[in-house]
């Protein structure tokens, strides 16, 4: 599981799919979510809004599993 570190309280799946190098850019995650499957804390979500906060995990299939952690 890799750990991906942010600064703030929370990070939206979007800009974590970006910081997590999954997407190149912030304007790919719209359709990366519509086609990619993804676990948060084992539930599937493709809201590109939907707030991190350290502690949680991202499963993406095809890309590994994650961790949010704080820096």
């Amino acid at each position: 599981m890799r750990e991906v570190s942010i600064n703030t309280e929370y990070i939206t799946l979007g800009q974590f799919l970006k910081l997590a190098d999954v997407i190149d850019t912030g304007g790919m995650a719209k359709a990366f979510l519509a086609e990619v499957p993804i676990k948060i804390n084992g539930e599937l979500d493709n809201r590109r809004g939907r707030k991190l906060y350290p502690g949680d995990e991202v499963a993406i299939e095809g890309h590994g599993r994650f961790q949010v952690v704080s820096r």
